[in-house]
């Protein structure tokens, strides 16, 4: 008869240390490459110019933005990530493991920022709004646009700089320089002058920059985008006439007080060159960034006689027009009488 014997039990033990060990391993492997280590709401993991593993390592664990810290330090060092340090603005999305986010890392496939903006007034908002969005700060955009090297490499000068940017929504990468953000709008305002505009500016005997300018203004007095051309026609008829412009927003802007909302005398005897009660002509740059709408306004502006308006006494925002300062002393006695009423002295 044949003698059958079991399995040994240290066979069996040694056999059972095997899986174990083994189903560490592939947990630790599955846990370090596979399983998700981003939950809840999509994440941006930001990583400076000239930061170091170790800082993108402190970035994670200071913004929390994984759930184990651990697993992508394995995974890390086994890509050898460290030595791939990319700068970026990367996102992390809900379900995201280690493998891919380490490949995107690696790869420096960050995500651009949506830049968009509209209605900024000064050159100092528009470089607090960009270094708001994007790595370089503030002061660095400031530098930058009040440069005038910078705004005659691109065909402008410092005090019109700011009519480089086109207000629409822009797709940047996050650590671009403030140098090759503004070279990213100079494209921009080229591809947005296309011939058709610019050969109604040149109709006008106004360059682009000019138009712009121009455009503020108009943005400046209208409240109505339906009135814009309207307005642009009255200025491009004072332009014609060598007349002041007499723009009650340019005076607001020399006083740099955004507050007022009664232009009286002593603000019309402002000394600067934004002041058109004063000086003749266009100012020497835009008195805020103009929307696309009324820089159209201006190239397509209303053929009419009209020199002069007002705002309307009913405070509808609309305006009345005249084409002699008779009339137009009647509309304006009119409108300040309306003030008075409301006690708006200021």
């Amino acid at each position: 008869m044949e003698n059958k014997k079991g399995i040994p039990s240290w066979l069996k033990i040694i056999a059972l240390i095997v899986i174990l060990v083994g189903g560490y391993f592939a947990w630790t492997f599955y846990k370090a490459f596979f399983a998700s280590n981003v939950s809840g709401e999509k994440k941006y993991l930001y990583i400076h110019e000239g930061a170091k593993y170790e800082d993108v390592l402190k970035s994670i664990q200071d913004s929390s933005l994984l759930d184990d810290i651990a697993s992508f330090e394995r995974a890390a060092q086994y890509k050898k990530y460290e030595q791939s340090v990319k700068p970026g603005r990367y996102l992390l999305t809900p379900g995201m493991n280690n493998r891919r986010l380490i490949g995107n890392l690696i790869g420096g496939y960050q995500e651009p920022v949506k830049f968009r903006f509209a209605n900024v007034r000064l050159k100092e908002n528009m470089a607090a709004l960009l270094g708001k969005s994007f790595e370089a700060d503030s002061a660095q955009f400031i530098a930058v646009l009040n440069d005038e090297a910078t705004a005659q490499k691109f065909g402008f000068t410092k005090e019109n700089l700011i009519s480089i940017f086109i207000p629409n929504t822009y797709e940047i990468y996050w650590n671009t320089s403030p140098e090759k953000v503004i070279a990213r709008f100079d494209d921009e305002w080229k591809k947005f002058w296309n011939a058709d505009r610019i050969a109604k500016a040149k109709a006008l005997n106004l360059s682009p920059q000019q138009v712009s300018t121009l455009a503020s203004i108009v943005k400046g007095e209208a409240l109505h985008q339906d009135e814009m051309p309207m307005i642009a026609g009255l200025y491009l008829n004072r332009l014609k006439k060598g007349m002041l412009l007499q723009a009650d927003p340019t005076v607001i802007f020399a006083n740099n007080d955004f507050t007022i909302r009664r232009v009286l005398n002593k603000h019309l005897r402002m000394d600067n060159p934004y002041n058109t009660y004063i000086y003749r002509g266009l100012p020497p740059g835009p008195i805020s960034i103009p929307s696309i709408a009324a820089i159209d306004a201006v190239l397509n502006f209303k053929q009419h006689d009209y020199i002069y308006m007002c705002a309307k006494d009913d405070f509808s925002g609309y305006h009345n027009f005249a084409k002699t300062e008779v009339e137009h002393l009647v509309n304006a006695r009119k409108f300040q009488q309306a003030l008075d009423a409301r006690n708006i002295k200021k």
